[in-house]
């Protein structure tokens, strides 16, 4: 399984009602978490769980969701996480 299919899954855990991974980790070629082999992502997420939640804790909520893949699979996320009615 590739990393996209598995970020996707594990942030499935957020019922997200809209999710865009985009690799860009060609723009970081040489970049030393390039080098280690972990990717560089844009996320962008839609999900009802984010209500309430400052910036940092649904970037937190993020993280925790996708677990293990950001020590080993994932360098670098740029987060867009926004909630339905913020659109």
């Amino acid at each position: 399984m590739n990393r996209i299919q598995s970020m996707r899954e594990q942030l499935a855990a957020l019922n997200p009602s809209f999710v865009e991974i985009i690799d860009e980790s060609d723009k970081h070629a040489g970049h030393a978490g390039s080098r280690d082999g972990g990717g560089h992502y844009l996320l962008q997420i839609i999900s009802k769980e984010f209500a309430g939640k400052a910036t940092l804790a649904r970037h937190r909520m993020i993280y925790l969701a996708l677990g293990e893949l950001m020590k080993r699979e994932i360098h670098a996320l740029n987060i867009q996480a926004n909630t339905p009615n913020e659109l």
